[in-house]
């Protein structure tokens, strides 16, 4: 049987490696993207694509979206900017994203646990119901944003699962790469050649500075 990375497409096929899937360990991870073992999924056939559901509805009424909520919307515009080679357009985004991001207040007791269910929320009912929108839609710039965003949150929630297990010790001598394009965290000594999510080359990676480990 195969299995595959549901991050990056990457193949685990029990045949070629001579060891059965179930039994590698849990600590295991994606050789391509660094993916915990808990992102596969078994290969499936292909299949009769299915009618999209129904839209959904909007109230007339715009949402207010708080600073912190902006901040994230115009990082994200930024990156797509950024995709397109809109380098003049994407600079004035970031320059909006840092505004509101100094704007929102700090999150009263924010801890781990609680990111945690914000992540699994996204995954659950966010990104399903946003797919199901611009299925309806016929938008398929919006539909791969979410294939994107949907992959990004995915990673870092087997992320926060390793380090919740390991602790400081999961990011002892290594560093940490995100991708400027979509948000893609790596875990390793140096960046990926080409992002696992939307391939865009190594040098779009930043690395990311942070307090010495005790």
């Amino acid at each position: 049987m195969k299995y595959v990375c549901s991050i990056c497409g990457y193949v685990y096929d029990e045949g070629k490696e001579g060891k059965p899937f179930a039994d590698l360990p849990d600590s295991w991870a994606c050789p391509l993207c660094g993916a915990a073992k808990s992102a596969f999924a078994l290969e499936q056939k292909a299949q009769v694509p299915q009618a999209p559901a129904a839209p959904i509805q909007i109230d007339e009424d715009m949402k207010k979206l708080s600073a912190g909520e902006l901040s994230a919307l115009c990082s994200n515009l930024a990156r797509g900017c950024e995709k397109q080679y809109k380098e003049e357009e994407a600079a004035l985004f970031r320059e909006i994203a840092d505004y509101f991001a100094a704007a929102a207040p700090a999150v009263p007791d924010a801890d781990m646990a609680q990111l945690a269910e914000l992540i699994q929320r996204d995954l659950n009912e966010g990104y399903p119901a946003l797919h199901s929108a611009a299925v309806s839609a016929s938008d398929r710039g919006t539909q791969r944003i979410c294939v994107w965003g949907e992959k990004v949150t995915t990673i870092l929630n087997t992320l926060l699962q390793r380090w919740e297990k390991e602790g400081d010790a999961f990011l002892q001598n290594t560093e940490v790469w995100v991708c400027t394009v979509c948000g893609f965290i790596y875990i390793g000594d140096s960046a990926p050649a080409l992002c696992p999510v939307c391939k865009v080359p190594s040098w779009k990676f930043e690395k990311i500075e942070r307090r010495a480990l005790a």
